[in-house]
């Protein structure tokens, strides 16, 4: 068997601190990604519906 010489040996720890790094620079390169760009506002919960479950089962 010959070995490949185009590829060089990567550590396991290496391709993914790589991986890691790519992924972080393109996530600070997107507009409005987490750590850039306005807070993001949250809606508030009031408007949320009841839940019928007891109701429509008939539980006390």
């Amino acid at each position: 068997m010959t070995e490949s010489s185009d590829k060089p040996k990567v550590n396991l720890a290496d391709a993914i601190r790589a991986k890691l790094e790519q992924k972080k620079q393109q996530n600070g390169s997107k507009p409005g990604a987490f750590n850039g760009g306005a807070a993001k506002t949250f809606k508030t919960q009031n408007n949320k519906k009841p839940n019928n479950q007891r109701r429509r089962t008939g539980g006390s």
